[in-house]
């Protein structure tokens, strides 16, 4: 089974910034997947954000976080991270990574992801 872990999560103030990571068990190389980045806040329904292939490179970006939020990967790592600037505090949610192996090339949708981490919690507060 492919586990998934995100830290960097926190407390941060509206303005600042944050660098999300996401890191596979060393059982699995995350070569042959694509890590995808979503958010949920209580209530609402899951919110996908990012996608990175870590077998080309190529990723992808929802319309609503276009400028503000950078995906990057290290393979050697067998990490994804997910740069977040100028926080607002309509950021606040729990951020989960989630790999698939069948991306969509111009989508991202929580129900076509196989495997999840169990979420690292960003509040944007002053």
């Amino acid at each position: 089974q492919l586990q998934l872990t995100e830290s960097g999560g926190g407390l941060v103030q509206p303005g600042g910034s944050l660098r999300l990571s996401c890191t596979a068990g060393s059982d699995f190389t995350l070569d042959h997947f694509a890590i995808g980045w979503f958010r949920q806040v209580p209530g609402k329904e899951r919110e996908g954000l990012s996608w990175i292939s870590l077998r080309d490179g190529t990723s992808y970006y929802a319309e609503s976080v276009k400028g503000r939020f950078t995906i990057s990967k290290d393979n050697t790592k067998n990490a994804v991270y997910l740069q977040i600037k100028s926080l607002k505090p309509e950021d606040t949610a729990v951020y989960y990574c989630a790999a698939t192996r069948y991306v969509q090339v111009r989508s991202i949708h929580a129900s076509e992801y196989e495997w999840w981490g169990q979420g690292t919690q960003v509040t944007v507060s002053s």
